[in-house]
């Protein structure tokens, strides 16, 4: 198998490694003249360049998907099936090859790394009961003689645009379902870490997945928006900020397109003064500094009710400052660094932001970054945060957890409610009363009972309500199933010819 990681830039010739399209089952070089630097976000260098795809370039790869779809289709489900448990063997056998990748152009660490393509596995393996998820319903004798069945059926050339956290999980939640329904994918990954979704095209073509059905398509807003109005795509999957979550969904569904868009979040951590403080601590920390922040279900708000704010304030502190940041190859890092130089600088920018507004900087994160070029930024804690500060209104998606001090479960509560994304939530309580009540009010379409990060099991469905999803379907799960299908019902009788008459009443059911 070829390496399709990025590599370091040479000696001699300064010359960069490529990261090409992967089209009809091969790697193609593109031929726009147009491409982006990928950076190694641990040492600030720029270790290759991914090619930007040209509209011509978008029509050729969706019209080799288009050109695979009928084989696909065709093709039993029991079949798709067995090349199902052959992808999921293949990705698990080369788990930590793509886990190196991730850390080298995102930047994680490499256990963290290593738990996203366990996550991203999980879609797999729910993909691969393909047969049982896309069962259709069967009424016989629904009228004399008449029977009634319902069956699904896949959309055609559907496309996944995904963002830079989660480089292999996202993709995924989008091509496992999609390609098991007897779907063809085109998936646009971020330009910032490309290289894990070549590995993977290699993967699934050596499991057997034919040439054109999963297709890698490098590029920038050029490539999103051909895309978007694309006539032969019927269908958009998107993870990413509200803004351009919005920007998908309403381009998308105006071409005439199927769109789901999740977007950005601020999630709220409620605890109670009845929380095990120590929890409840651990919880916040792992919470809000996992993967750097860069999560769309972090926690970016611990929300503290009356008498624990003081001894929680203190315990997320002392747990925080032990944490080490560092490459994320380095088995001693628990942290690695953020995506970007200029993502690393306008996160940071809210630690001035938050302290000019009135909130109290207890941890600051510049203060203790590595030495070097890296794009680091240590774990931050601002005190004293209020509604009306911008740390507190922006999704700052980086290692920065803002403390709210409330005196009540109900102000708690509008908090999160008012808020206007609604991704996930979460409460820390030894009250059972209290925290069914709380999943009964809350405002979020993922929600934790003692658990900070609610993302719920493969077999459930992924995604949040307000301003955190365009269109109408989370991800993976059930209702990724109904995404990459349509209906259709099947009205069906076998009659004597001989009993056959014209009949101009409305149909009956008896």
């Amino acid at each position: 198998m070829t390496e399709v990681a990025t590599a370091p830039r040479t000696g001699d010739t300064q010359e960069l490694s490529r990261i090409s399209h992967w089209i009809d089952g091969r790697m193609v070089p593109g031929r726009s003249g147009r491409a982006g630097p990928v950076y190694n976000p641990a040492t600030g260098g720029i270790a290759a360049e991914v090619d930007f795809a040209s509209v011509e370039e978008v029509d050729a790869a969706v019209a080799s998907a288009r050109a695979a779809f009928p084989a696909w289709r065709a093709m039993s489900i029991s079949r798709r099936a067995e090349l199902f448990f052959r992808v999921r063997a293949l990705l698990d056998a080369h788990r930590d090859d793509i886990a190196r990748i991730l850390t080298r152009e995102h930047g994680k660490v490499h256990s963290d790394a290593l738990g996203e393509v366990a996550r991203g596995l999980e879609v797999i393996e729910y993909a691969c009961g393909i047969p049982t998820l896309i069962k259709g319903e069967f009424s016989e004798q629904a009228s004399t003689g008449i029977d009634v069945y319902s069956i699904r059926q896949p959309l055609g050339v559907v496309a996944g645009i995904t963002p830079f956290n989660f480089p292999a999980m996202v993709p995924m939640w989008m091509w496992g379902p999609a390609l098991a329904c007897g779907n063809t994918f085109v998936l646009k990954p971020s330009e910032k870490d490309p290289s894990a979704s070549l590995l993977v095209a290699e993967l699934l073509k050596e499991a057997g997945i034919p040439d054109g059905v999963f297709t890698v398509l490098q590029g920038d807003k050029v490539a999103v928006d051909r895309l978007l109005e694309h006539p032969d795509v019927a269908a958009v999957s998107f993870v990413g900020s509200t803004p351009i979550a919005k920007y998908v969904y309403e381009s998308g569904t105006k071409a005439g397109k199927r769109v789901q868009a999740l977007a950005g979040a601020k999630n709220h951590m409620i605890v109670l003064p009845d929380a095990d403080v120590d929890m409840a601590a651990d919880a916040a920390v792992s919470a809000g500094y996992g993967s750097a922040g860069e999560r769309c279900m972090a926690v970016s708000v611990v929300v503290a009710v009356g008498e624990v704010a003081d001894p929680l304030v203190d315990a997320i502190k002392e747990r925080a400052t032990k944490i080490t940041v560092g490459d994320g190859a380095s088995p001693d890092s628990e942290m690695g660094p953020l995506i970007t130089g200029q993502h690393r600088d306008k996160v940071a920018s809210y630690l001035d932001s938050g302290t000019q507004q009135g909130a109290k900087l207890v941890l600051d994160g510049r203060e203790s970054t590595p030495d070097g070029d890296g794009f680091f930024l240590g774990v931050s804690l601002l005190d004293d945060v209020t509604p009306e500060m911008d740390c507190y209104r922006d999704e700052i998606f980086g290692p920065v957890l803002s403390v709210v001090r409330v005196d009540t479960y109900d102000e708690a509560m509008r908090l999160v409610n008012e808020n206007p994304w609604g991704n996930g939530t979460a409460i820390f309580t030894r009250d059972g009363g209290v925290a069914r009540q709380f999943q009964f009010d809350a405002q979020a379409g993922m929600v934790g009972i003692n658990v900070p990060i609610p993302v719920p099991v493969a077999w459930f469905s992924f995604g949040g309500w307000k301003a955190s999803l365009f269109g109408d379907t989370h991800a993976y799960g059930p209702e990724s199933v109904n995404f990459y299908t349509r209906g259709k019902v099947v009205t069906s009788r076998w009659p004597d010819p001989a009993t056959s008459k014209v009949n101009l009443g409305f149909p009956q059911t008896r």
